[in-house]
């Protein structure tokens, strides 16, 4: 059995990506995801890597484009507004069909909002962080160990579909410490990337790394083709863990740091006699449709769990078709609710 060592989320994050085989981060400080940042200035040059703190976050999410182009893996982290300034970039990054890794360390907002935990860029994230018609492929992690774990699972995605993807964190779960067992190391180069632009050597015709097309026909094209490309994603890496539902009258449904607090809230309510389980989405891009579909067919109600104004009630309710309500346990601002605040609701 691996070895546990005790660490951060944000350092987590770090190390797992450097055994991902991830030699190039371009960032910048911003609380509460700075640590990412440290973690790989200081390693990066010890492993022959590249470590560079841009003189900005616009200037690194385009430099971060620059090595994906060559087929390399690579990654930067932010914070939310830091992330609103990356979105540019991302979008030219999904325009142009490359895989990178986006760390969103998530705060309070809108605007400079406040450095405390807040689950508010659901939106941003799920519905396409930039502009045009895309998507980034967006898992939300629970534990320190899923902060490692779904980093090297990201990498991975990103290669095998062409496209960003983002883990979508929080400053709690950033901040806080427990004991992981990191992933093995692994490496790019298990998928094609004959498309990158890594020097011909004249054996090869030249490739060109573009997200801008004049003519519609072919822009549009190419929308419909990325579009096949999300469906089948909707069908193969949604991922969800399901907890207590056999049973289940009512359904907690919540991601990240809200679904720890709701487990404990859902754990008391069994006590109390009260038949409640628990959804949780690992990706909420690809939102986890199915076993939503399939819960709203025996329970009574669904209880949306967030640290935001409610972002997430929108896909269950599609999700569900509307069959069942959706209530609402929500605080917002850097706040987090108590097991008790959700344990109220659930008997309310």
């Amino acid at each position: 059995m691996s070895e546990k060592v005790l660490m951060k989320g944000n350092e987590a994050i770090a190390e797992a990506a450097i055994l991902a085989g991830c030699r190039h981060y371009f960032g910048y400080p911003i609380t509460p995801q700075t640590e990412i940042a440290a973690y790989m200035a200081k390693k990066m040059p010890k492993i022959n890597g590249t470590f560079l703190q841009a003189e900005s976050e616009i200037a690194a999410i385009n430099m971060v484009y620059g090595v994906a182009s060559t087929g390399k893996r690579v990654m930067t982290s932010s914070s939310s507004p830091g992330i609103a300034l990356k979105c540019e970039g991302i979008s030219y990054l999904a325009g142009a069909d490359l895989p990178a890794l986006i760390v969103n360390v998530q705060r309070g907002g809108p605007g400079l909002g406040g450095i405390q935990p807040s689950q508010s860029d659901y939106h941003l994230a799920t519905k396409g962080p930039g502009h045009g018609d895309f998507h980034v492929l967006c898992f939300a992690p629970a534990s320190v160990q899923e902060m490692a774990d779904l980093t090297a699972h990201a990498f991975e995605c990103a290669e095998k579909y062409r496209m960003p993807s983002m883990l979508l964190a929080d400053g709690t779960l950033g901040q806080m410490m427990e004991p992981v067992v990191l992933p093995k190391p692994s490496d790019a180069g298990k998928y094609d990337n004959s498309w990158a632009v890594t020097g011909t050597n004249n054996e090869r015709k030249h490739n060109i790394i573009n997200s801008l097309y004049l003519s519609p026909a072919e822009l549009e094209k190419l929308n419909f083709e990325r579009y096949e490309r999300y469906e089948q994603i909707k069908k193969d890496e949604p991922m969800w863990e399901e907890y207590l539902m056999d049973d289940a009258e009512i359904c907690v449904v919540s991601y990240g740091i809200t679904a720890r607090i709701s487990r404990n809230a859902v754990d008391e309510a069994r006590k109390q006699g009260i038949k409640v389980g628990m959804i949780r989405p690992i990706t909420v891009w690809p939102f986890p449709v199915e076993p939503l579909k399939k819960a709203a067919d025996k329970v009574e109600r669904f209880i949306c769990v967030e640290l935001n104004m409610g972002q997430m009630k929108d896909d269950i309710e599609l999700a569900i078709h509307c069959k069942k309500p959706v209530d609402l346990c929500i605080r917002t601002g850097g706040m987090l609710p108590s097991p008790d605040e959700v344990l109220a609701v659930i008997k309310k």
